[in-house]
């Protein structure tokens, strides 16, 4: 095997910055922070979203209203009718 062809593959603390939620997991991403977690130095890489805030993990959905577009929809196009309704009948 070559020397210096792979990439050093160490633990690394990803830190979620919304929620303060930090974990170690195993990554080759070049990071220049360094934190000590746990009693261990390791290196840092700053996250804006990951499982603990994510909306889907977590089951706090936003609610998109889509009521109003479709009514303005119907508005705008409601007296010219459907394509496939005319081609149906």
């Amino acid at each position: 095997m070559k020397a210096d062809t792979h990439p050093d593959y160490r633990e690394v603390v990803f830190h979620d910055l919304s929620c303060d939620f930090k974990f170690v997991t195993r990554s080759t991403i070049q990071t220049r922070e360094t934190i000590n977690h746990e009693g261990k130095d390791y290196p840092l890489v700053k996250i804006e979203v990951s499982s603990e805030s994510h909306p889907f993990f977590t089951g706090q959905h936003k609610i998109v209203d889509t009521a109003g577009r479709v009514e303005k929809f119907r508005q705008k196009f409601g007296k010219v009718g459907s394509k496939t309704a005319v081609a149906a009948g």
